[in-house]
């Protein structure tokens, strides 16, 4: 007994060494290529604007920290499928087998690794997940904010200057000298009143490099002077000519503003699980606070909804007495359409338009406050998908697990070659399943709780049934066995 129990202790140890190595490589790999995509996608907003590389390696990093629950549970299932595909090609788990140790036995180190990994996923998504997300966006906004650095092309009207547009004809090969210079200066906000022209100036930043100083040589500054009463018949005109001409831009414009991170802080996905039981607590009463407002708003403005027939007859019996008189606004309000007939014919048209205009003028604020009302609730679903998603990553480690170790056990196979296709396939039914019910959740067609779970759900059938098959040895992939019961029921259906 003791023999096997040492037996078993080497072997898993050799199992984990075997697993480590190839999970930490295919957990990078999978941040890398969700790094890539990310970068492709942001790539227009981070040309031609000089960010330094202090900030772009902490966006880079924070974006990779967030790629965390979708790159740990493929790396275990792509690693599990390897390793175990590895130890089928290389009949070592044929060997074990022969041994007398099950295919169960083998995979209960795994299983107690990915159960950890699961454990600490579900720490990563509550704990580290909202500070990471809450970095990425405030420092991605800063970036997708900043300006592009100046650079005045040649021969078209440039705006980057806050209050002036420049156009030069020609550049120099250092980007300093241009020629053909014209500018127009809009800091009073008058339209295009003030314009210099220059044969060349020379640009140059300040020390500080805060300011931009343009010299220009030889040329005009038009005018039009609008500060006169009857500018628009006389079309005042001033003119002045220079030999040298200094011009100052700031640049300051140009510098990154940092956001502040309270402005994201209560988005749903910079919380953790208490702070979101706590939001979704509040929310929900604000909304019910709402729906009683708009309720009673409702019946104010139309009285008689509320009303039972009692109070009709007594209404009627109420207006009989003043027929032939004018209606008070009240009665009109109260009594509208049924009882039209009894109101005086020189009135009835007014009362006609005051119902109508008012039943739209109700119509637009019952549409508005619907609209409202529907955000808030999506706010709500929102918000109980993010808290749902803090447990799908732990569960979806163990699923993964379930399905690559046991499917890597049948199909024998290891290397980068099918493990990979399989994996793709897999984490792609997965991922997509897990959008649509997420966006089918949030629209309010589906449960919250099912449109979060249901990606796993259609997994665990799935899992469960190839951890049977591989701890069974049934031949699932094989094509001999395939061959031979397609052959048996042919002769079947002949018979």
């Amino acid at each position: 007994m003791q023999f096997i129990w040492s037996i078993l202790k080497k072997l898993n140890i050799y199992i984990i060494k075997q697993y480590i190595g190839t999970f930490i490589f295919t957990f990078f790999v999978a941040i890398f290529i969700l790094l890539m995509q990310f970068l492709w996608t942001w790539v227009d907003e981070f040309i031609g604007k000089g960010v330094e590389f202090a900030v772009m390696f902490k966006l880079l990093f924070y974006t990779s920290v967030t790629f965390v629950p979708m790159a740990l549970p493929l790396a275990i299932l792509l690693s599990s499928l390897m390793c175990f595909g590895n130890l089928g090609e290389y009949y070592e788990l044929v060997a074990m087998k022969a041994s007398g140790i099950s295919t169960w036995k083998v995979m209960r180190p795994l299983l107690y690794f990915s159960l950890t990994m699961s454990v600490l996923g579900f720490f990563f998504s509550n704990n580290v997940m909202p500070v990471a997300n809450l970095r990425m966006q405030s420092t991605l906004y800063d970036v997708s904010h900043k300006k592009m650095t100046l650079e005045i092309p040649e021969g078209v009207f440039y705006r980057g200057i806050d209050k002036y547009v420049i156009k030069v004809a020609k550049k120099s090969k250092d980007g300093n000298w241009m020629y053909d210079v014209m500018i127009y200066d809009h800091t009073d906000d008058k339209g295009n009143v003030k314009v210099t022209v220059a044969d060349s100036g020379y640009m140059a930043m300040t020390p500080s490099q805060r300011d931009m100083i343009f010299t220009l040589y030889d040329g005009y500054n038009y005018q039009e002077v609008i500060d006169d009463k009857d500018y628009r018949t006389r079309r005042p005109f001033q003119k002045i000519s220079f030999k040298k001409q200094v011009v100052s831009f700031d640049m300051s414009q140009f510098d990154m503003k940092h956001m502040s991170e309270d402005a994201f802080k209560n988005h749903q996905t910079m919380l953790n699980i208490s702070q979101l039981t706590v939001a979704i607590d509040s929310l929900n009463i604000v909304y019910d606070e709402k729906m009683v407002r708009n309720n009673e708003a409702l019946l104010n403005r139309f009285q008689y909804l509320s009303m039972d027939k009692s109070n009709f007859a007594k209404a009627d019996k109420k207006l009989k007495k003043k027929q032939g008189d004018m209606l008070s606004n009240d009665t009109i309000k109260v009594f509208n359409w049924p009882l039209l007939s009894n109101i005086p014919d020189k009135e009835r048209q007014s009362v006609l338009s005051i119902a109508i205009t008012g039943t739209n003028n109700m119509k637009e604020s019952i549409s508005v406050n619907t609209g409202n009302m529907k955000r808030d609730r999506i706010n709500i679903r929102k918000h109980e998908q993010v808290l749902n998603q803090k447990f799908t990553l732990s569960v979806a480690c163990i699923l993964f697990f379930f399905i690559g170790a046991p499917l890597g056990a049948i199909i024998r196979k290891g290397g980068l070659g099918m493990p990979v296709v399989v994996s793709v396939v897999f984490f792609v039914i997965y991922y997509v399943i897990t959008i649509i019910g997420e966006r089918v959740a949030v629209n309010g067609d589906m449960s919250v709780f099912l449109g979060a779970w249901i990606s796993s759900l259609v997994l665990f059938p799935i899992g469960i049934f190839l951890t049977f098959k591989a701890t069974t040895d049934a031949a699932l992939l094989d094509a001999e066995s395939w061959k031979k019961l397609f052959t048996k029921r042919k002769k079947s259906d002949t018979i």
